[in-house]
This record gives structure tokens, sequence and C-alpha cells, in this order.
């Protein structure tokens, strides 16, 4: 039986998911998480729509065995690919991510909105239907993120390569005329600050992680999950990993000590525990 001190799962393809937990760490203090960096196969965006659903929902197993109390699926790719059979599948809440569209398409000035995301997220239905319910209001420059996951992936959120493919992407975008650029990845919410020391304020910033800690807040009220708040003790997060090499794994823990939640206070990462889950490709 769900208990108010069960953990929230969360899990991306690899580092990205870890913009959206920032948020939620910062809104839900008192509750305990624990997130899944299925890094042993990321890129999800360059792999095949079966393939992410079959990733998805053997994670999503492994958190309902584990007794976690709501499932956020902390990656665009498996939200577009695979939240509806997880749905279907699963009792517990699934929450999900998704481009902010709308956002964007209110927030811009100029009628132009670049969208930044992986391969698989722009082949989407989903995405094809968000765009189009808003392509009267505005433009969308849409490309692909090509090599950028798997840079985040080894810890690197600075550098020559991470400006030259920032600059190739989104340049094109300023020039179209752009001045709201969505992130639809939670990979690429972690390059805001890198965004911004390449292109000033030329573009408002689109990124999904506190709506979905406030979706999140909102359905454990709904079902009156939260967690008891004890004085003086926060909820405890655990940092799982699918992550073949050393190296994959250590930059998990660059990225986690590299995060400060929206008070300024960085994550502690001494309790930081790195196991091997799932590692398996499920069949």
């Amino acid at each position: 039986m769900t208990t108010h001190d069960a953990p929230i799962g969360v899990f991306d393809s690899g580092l990205g998911g870890l913009s959206v937990l920032d948020a939620m760490r910062a809104r839900l203090p008192s509750e305990s998480m624990v997130y899944i960096a299925d890094s042993g196969h990321a890129p999800y965006g360059e792999k095949t729509d079966a393939f992410i659903r079959q990733r998805s929902k053997a994670i999503a197993d492994w958190f309902v065995a584990r007794g976690a109390k709501i499932i956020v699926v902390a990656c665009n790719t498996a939200t577009t690919h695979a939240i509806r059979y997880l749905r279907d599948t699963l009792s517990i809440p699934i929450v999900g991510v998704e481009p902010g569209i709308k956002p964007a398409a209110l927030a811009t000035a100029s009628g132009v909105v670049g969208v930044l995301a992986t391969a698989a997220t722009l082949r989407s239905d989903r995405l094809k239907t968000l765009i189009a319910e808003h392509e009267t209001r505005c433009r969308f420059v849409c490309q692909a993120g090509h090599g950028l996951v798997e840079q985040i992936e080894q810890g690197n959120l600075n550098g020559a390569v991470i400006d030259d493919l920032l600059t190739r992407y989104l340049t094109p975008m300023a020039q179209a005329g752009a001045d709201t650029v969505i992130l639809g990845s939670t990979h690429f919410a972690l390059l805001a600050p890198a965004i911004r020391r390449l292109f000033g304020e030329r573009f408002a910033l689109i990124e999904t992680g506190t709506a979905v800690a406030r979706r999140v807040d909102a359905l454990l009220a709904e079902h009156g999950l939260a967690a008891q708040v004890h004085p003086g003790s926060g909820g405890r997060t655990e940092f799982f990993s699918t992550a073949g090499t050393a190296r994959q794994r250590e930059a998990l823990l660059a990225v986690v000590a590299g995060l400060s939640t929206t008070t300024g206070a960085p994550w502690p990462v001494s309790y930081v525990e790195i196991a091997h889950a799932l590692t398996e490709p499920q069949h």
C-alpha cells in the first residue's frame, strides 16, 4: 500500500531529468525521491519508438516494485512515445513533460519561436499536434539538437564543443527573428546558462521543470500522498544509473554537484548513492 513517506520516482534517458528534479526539490523539500539516469541507453532521441516504450516500462516497473507513489517521466522523448502506454498499464499517477509550445506562443513578441529538441520529439505526433494548434499565432523554427545529449551525458555543460553546437543550432533561429526558444528536452534545460552566455538576453527560454513540479504538488494533495513534514529534516534523494562506465557515473555526480535549487543552496552530494539498475536491455 502506498504511504505518505513513499518516494517519487523520476527518470530520464540520462542526466537531463535532473533539471526537473531540481525544480521538484525546490518546491517539495519534504518529499523523498529516487532518480534513474538510463545513461546506458542514452540518447533516447536516436532510438526506435518501440525501444523507448520498452525501456520506459522497465524503469516504471522498477519504481513500482520499490513502492513509488508517483512516477515522473522527466524526458520529453519518453513522454511523447511512452506515457500513454504507462498510464494504460500502471495504476499510480504518472506525470510527463512536453515542449512548452503554448507558453512560448503566448510569450513571443516577434511571432517566431525556436524549438530545440531531440529528433524523436520532433517527429512525434504530439509535438506536431501542439505546433498545429498554435501555428496561426506564430511561426516555429525547429532544430534537432544532434550531439548535445551526448555531451551532457559526459558531464559537459560548457566548453568549445557545446558552444559550437549551440551557436550552430540557435543562430539560424535568431536570424529568423525568434525571440523565444523552447528547450524541448530536459537535457537542454541544463544548457540554459551556456545559452545565456552565448546569446545574452536574445531569447526567452521556455522549460517545463517548474510546471512539472507544480503538477506533482497538486497530485500529491489530490491523492492525499504528501509527505509528513518533520521539523529540521528534508526528503532523501537517491540516484541510480544504468551507465556502463565509471566516467558516465562520475558525470552524474558532477552535474548533481553543479546544480542548485531556486533557493540558491547547492545539492548536498555526500549521500548520493550510485548503483547499477536495469543494466540489461528488456525484451
